[in-house]
């Protein structure tokens, strides 16, 4: 047996196996496409559509609060449809968005089609995370990792393409910009298209139920063989048990097979815990808001720093992901680890504000390395957030319900969208004072969080880290 290649321990390192990679694929040139139209969505409107100042703060505000039910609409369908169809199907209504935004410059037909495109993209984020935590098993942490490294690479890659473009500044580099971004959402449904369904203990739960409900089997027939699917790295355990099953000897008498247990809150609007969770989610979420609309804002309009710091904030920010987000995987594998670094998160958030606040203090020097320590701050706080959120959001959900308790949770990242830039705005409005308010108030909600998600003695947040994809 020859030893293994640096690139098999490489692909070994990555949970979930061929599917678990071929994803990676699929959210690299996602995010390709992503920063390609980010980078240019507004002079696209303003430039080749036409449109004015009000007409695209309109067509923006309001697709993206329609987009706000793609979350849940998506995760609601994934219990209820195989979810590898539905990402592809989704994929595809994103890439026919982007091209029929070069169809028209009509603002109503615009708004109409951005809508569904916001919707997409919305839904597009939690079938993603859905099926990574359904491949990725016990590891899902460790996944959500590399996924995010993935993502800025493929952010950056997107930016420094579209940049490069933007020197022509014509209409039609708008245009090819605007099909590349279509191009890249059928190019991640084809690479979709080659990954393998993953299990779902919801549809499983189902063709129980319609097993039992039908017609039992004649009195004394043997029981039929037992099935081992495949199981996922680190299921073992889950192996042996079906193996043993298998090989016990096909005359012994047949039992009744007990009824499926219910799982009690499968309803995730009728689980208040869970919703009063997503709330928090809502508000730790912010510092995406900071670094898109505060820092920018606050940089050019409250200190004294040189402007072309701030786009060097934002590639710092990416740099710092890239390189550190897998090892901050450690703070969420598992759900007590999970709800315990929720206090450096406070911290870091405490951090970024006083940081900001004392940037309006003394010479160019002293603003620019606080507002690098500002940056640095909020983007830890933006890599411990998205480690504990992975792990708590999944391990709260009952598995029968998982799609619709992720669609839930998918919601406050959507929200934050649309209410961030207020809030982070009002911290502005108020000055330093904002600033110290803001990251005094995040610390606060890490606190109320932890209290939240304590485990109760219902063994939500005692159970070993087991998804779907065990089953």
């Amino acid at each position: 047996m020859g030893k293994p290649t640096r690139r098999t321990a490489l692909s070994d390192r990555i949970p979930g196996g061929r599917d678990g990679r071929r994803m990676l694929i699929v959210t690299f040139v996602d995010r390709i496409g992503s920063g390609l139209w980010g980078a240019t969505a507004t002079l696209y409107f303003t430039f080749a559509a036409g449109l004015s100042t009000a007409e695209i703060g309109v067509l923006l505000a309001v697709s993206g609060a329609i987009g706000i039910a793609g979350p849940p609409l998506g995760g609601l369908l994934a219990d209820r449809v195989r979810l590898r169809p539905l990402l592809i199907t989704v994929q595809l209504v994103r890439a026919a968005a982007s091209l029929a935004l070069l169809t028209t410059t009509d603002l109503r037909l615009l708004l109409a089609i951005a809508s569904v495109g916001s919707l997409g993209d919305r839904a597009a984020a939690v079938l993603t995370k859905l099926y990574a935590t359904r491949v990725a098993g016990p590891e899902r942490v460790r996944y959500q990792a590399i996924s995010r490294t993935a993502m800025n690479v493929g952010w950056a890659v997107g930016g420094l393409a579209a940049a490069a473009a933007l020197t022509g500044g014509t209409v039609t580099v708008y245009r090819w910009l605007l099909t590349g971004d279509a191009l890249s959402f059928v190019a991640s449904a084809l690479f979709t298209l080659g990954c393998a369904e993953p299990p779902s203990a919801s549809r499983i739960a189902a063709t129980s139920a319609s097993v039992e409900s039908g017609d039992s089997a004649p009195a004394g027939s043997a029981p039929a063989p037992t099935e081992c699917a495949p199981a996922p790295t680190g299921s073992a355990l889950a192996a042996a048990e079906c193996a043993s099953a298998a090989e016990e000897p096909a005359s012994a008498p047949a039992e009744p097979a007990p009824a499926p247990q219910k799982t009690t809150a499968s309803n995730p609007w009728r689980d208040r815990r869970y919703l009063a969770y997503t709330a928090t989610e809502a508000v730790l979420f912010l510092d995406d808001s900071v670094f898109k609309v505060g820092l920018p804002l606050w940089a050019v309009t409250a200190t004294s720093t040189p402007h072309q710091l701030v786009p060097l904030l934002l590639v710092l920010n990416n740099l710092l992901v890239v390189l550190f987000q897998v090892p901050f995987a450690r703070f969420g594998v598992t759900p007590h680890t999970a709800r315990t670094s929720l206090w450096p998160l406070a911290g870091a958030f405490l951090v970024g504000g006083a940081a900001l606040a004392a940037s309006t203090a003394g010479a160019p020097w002293f603003a620019a390395a606080t507002l690098v320590l500002a940056a640095t701050a909020f983007t830890v706080a933006e890599m411990l957030h998205a480690t504990i959120s992975w792990e708590l959001s999944v391990v709260l959900a009952p598995p029968t319900a998982q799609g619709a308790y992720l669609g839930v949770h998918g919601l406050a990242q959507a929200v934050q969208r649309s209410a961030g830039p207020l809030a982070v705005t009002a911290a502005i409005a108020a000055g330093p004072l904002g600033w110290l308010g803001l990251g005094s108030g995040l610390a606060a909600m890490c606190g109320a969080q932890r209290h939240l998600v304590r485990d109760r003695g219902d063994g939500a947040l005692s159970v070993a880290p087991v998804t779907v994809s065990e089953h």
